[in-house]
């Protein structure tokens, strides 16, 4: 008897699944073994009180580290993933997730990317279903992961000093149903984009599953209105036109019309799509503006039965009023869930090419 899924109207079925959380206080996640440590960040701290009182609550990863976080190897399915650091920062930390014995991370991105917040300066609520960030700067994500052998989770420090981490990871230990697909998120960002050339958020993914989310930090190089182009879908064999394809891109973040009220960008945080972060350099429409969008497919999966492409058109306007492909600096992350492990992820960018200037 599992319920692993559960909703409001769910929550009073029983279930057989077994609760158990990582953090720095249980390295391992084993039932009865939190808050035993006799070393750690907290340990000075402590020194009056001893074992059981907060002792290692966080972990400090050095300069070019890559720290193994999580290392189950049970069948389960991770609930919820809470995290926050010390860094002041941009993408100094890279999250990356393996499931299932296999060498190739499925999920690989910058961990600001990776919860909807690219950019550290300056604390932003975010406020949806899939992912939240909370004051000062708590990192959520509730997106369901299965494994069904194993599960390793590592953060690696690009910075040039080390880095204080904080984190859990809440997993339920359970037989995974045939059905559940495994979850991945690929980082992409190109700046600036070539001139009449598409952005790629997702590309090389061959399998049966369903595309659940995307983030953008969008750069806008040029002065004016900045979104007129489609995103596009490309499904199961489509070539040189996609299945699904949409008409702006403040329309597929679930806006309309510039997000211009009053003569300003207006940010908004809704359960599946919203802008939680307008960077203003100097008025509404000028070069350099910056915004963190977010659109959640939870109710509206877009299903692929063998391989799937996403891409996105960036336009802007011309003084005769003809578009205008605009030479933009894009970042995005994909997340979708698929039947096997994706092996053919683009080579990940350096410090220097994720830097955000």
């Amino acid at each position: 008897m599992n319920n692993l899924f559960p909703q409001m109207f769910g929550l009073s079925k029983l279930s057989d699944c077994e609760s158990r959380s990582i953090s720095a206080e249980n390295f391992t996640g084993e039932k009865g073994k939190g808050g035993m440590a006799e070393t750690g960040t907290g340990a000075s701290c402590a020194r009056d009180l001893g074992k059981g009182w907060k002792i290692s609550p966080s972990i400090e990863i050095k300069a070019g580290e890559t720290f193994e976080i999580a290392n189950i190897k049970e069948s389960g399915i991770i609930k919820h993933i809470w995290m926050t650091d010390n860094s002041s920062g941009n993408r100094d930390l890279i999250i990356r997730m393996y499931w299932d014995d296999s060498d190739t991370p499925s999920v690989e991105v910058p961990l600001g990317d990776f919860f909807a917040n690219a950019l550290y300066g300056g604390y932003t609520q975010v406020t949806s279903l899939a992912v939240c960030v909370n004051p000062k700067r708590g990192f959520n994500c509730y997106w369901d992961m299965p494994f069904r052998k194993n599960c390793k989770i590592t953060i690696e420090n690009i910075h040039t000093a080390p880095i204080i981490l904080y984190y859990q990871i809440d997993y339920v230990l359970t037989e995974v149903p045939t059905d559940c697909g495994y979850f991945h998120a690929q980082f992409r960002r190109t700046n600036p984009l070539p001139y009449k050339e598409v952005y790629t958020l997702l590309d090389n993914v061959q399998g049966n599953g369903h595309y659940v989310g995307t983030y953008m930090f969008w750069g806008v190089n040029n002065n004016n209105w900045w979104g007129e182009g489609e995103i596009k879908f490309y499904l199961d064999g489509d070539t040189d036109y996609p299945t699904i394809c949409g008409t702006g891109t403040e329309d597929y973040f679930c806006g309309a019309y510039d997000w211009d009220v009053d003569g300003k960008y207006v940010e908004y945080c809704t359960p599946y799509a919203g802008m939680p972060k307008v960077i203003r350099p100097n008025g509404l429409y000028s070069a350099n503006t910056r915004f963190s969008l977010y659109r959640w497919h939870i109710c509206d999966p877009i299903y692929f039965k063998k391989d799937i492409r996403v891409t996105i058109q960036a336009l802007g306007w011309r003084k005769d009023g003809r578009y205008l492909p605009l030479q933009d600096d894009i970042s995005s992350v994909s997340f979708w869930y698929q039947d096997s492990i994706c092996k053919t992820f683009p080579k990940f960018p350096s410090a220097d090419e994720l830097e955000i200037i």
